[in-house]
């Protein structure tokens, strides 16, 4: 059965190491259903890939040229050019398969925004470090995956979002919300995705505590963690207290939804990792906000994402038409 409905791929690569695996991947997707891949890598690579993808995936540059975002740049163009109302976005590190795109389509007929659970494949240290960021957000809310189901019309009411934004897939769900729309989080839809390098892993961290710029509340508790370990620095019962709770609380979070059939169980183990780097990462980010931004893809951005009662006090949205 092919599924009606798009797969859209925002790239953009400075290297073709992986597109063996990646041409491998994209030519097992375009059985089953339409694939596009907006390329916004230099002409050279684009070329490249364009000869080993022939006619199998379609293959377009970014027709949306505004924002700081390269990747939201990338998400609206391919919307814009969507074939199908149902769309499942997703990075090129994330490894779909025919049963996980059968999920995500279905609970589409039921929402206009469905938000998957990634999980790293293959599990790598670094990747295991960050399974434990994914476990915290699946404890207290959701995690946000590199792969979503969108209906097209969803944000073509909205008239898009905004691709200046850090935080793209917060403020495409806002958007979307803010529009009236349904978002469905579905912590029990497995995707799987291919874990970045440890020295890309190490450029994330700052970024990732950036992001926390737009959910306040979290950002003030994260802000909250240095102090609260140096205080805690000369009490080793009251540190080792606090250790234990994030283990505690990502431990929930791996049981949550039927995770701990999918998250090994040491997963947890990693979240007083997660919790130093966090403390410490917050207050970078604080700083480099203070100073007019972060640093993303050769541009300063600015803001994480808007805040839900803006979007729906600026609608219609200001972002490019899709």
């Amino acid at each position: 059965m092919r599924f009606a409905a798009e797969y859209v791929l925002p790239l953009r690569w400075e290297h073709d190491r992986d597109l063996p695996e990646l041409t491998h991947y994209l030519t097992s997707l375009s059985a089953v259903i339409d694939v596009t891949v907006v390329d916004g890598s230099p002409s050279a690579l684009f070329a490249a890939h364009a000869a080993a993808w022939g006619d199998r995936v379609r293959h377009l540059a970014p027709t949306v040229t505004t924002g700081a975002n390269g990747k939201a740049r990338g998400v609206l163009s391919g919307l814009a050019v969507a074939r199908h109302e149902l769309v499942v976005l997703a990075d090129d590190d994330v490894r779909h398969t025919r049963a996980t795109l059968a999920a995500v389509v279905a609970e589409l007929e039921g929402a206009d925004v469905v938000v998957p659970q990634n999980v790293f494949r293959p599990l790598p240290w670094h990747a295991r470090w960050d399974t434990a960021r994914s476990l915290v957000n699946r404890a207290v809310a959701a995690d946000y995956p590199g792969t979503y189901g969108v209906r097209r019309s969803a944000l073509r009411r909205t008239g898009g979002y905004d691709a200046d934004a850090l935080f793209e897939n917060l403020e495409m769900e806002r958007t979307v919300r803010a529009g009236g729309g349904r978002v469905r989080v579905c912590r029990d839809l497995f995707v799987a995705r291919r874990p970045p390098t440890a020295r890309h892993f190490r450029s994330q961290r700052v970024r990732q505590a950036y992001d926390s710029l737009a959910q306040p509340r979290r950002f003030a508790v994260e802000l909250a963690l240095a102090p609260a370990l140096l205080a805690l620095r000369r009490r080793p019962a009251g540190l080792l207290a606090v250790l234990v709770l994030s283990v505690l609380l990502a431990e929930h979070g791996r049981r949550r939804d039927r995770g701990a059939g999918i998250f090994p169980r040491t997963s947890a183990l990693w979240a007083p990792a997660w919790l130093a780097e966090r403390a410490v990462t917050s207050w970078v980010a604080l700083g480099l906000r203070l100073r007019g931004g972060v640093s993303y893809a050769g541009r300063r951005v600015v803001r994480a994402a808007a805040p839900l009662r803006e979007l729906r006090r600026a609608r219609p949205c200001r972002a490019p038409e899709i």
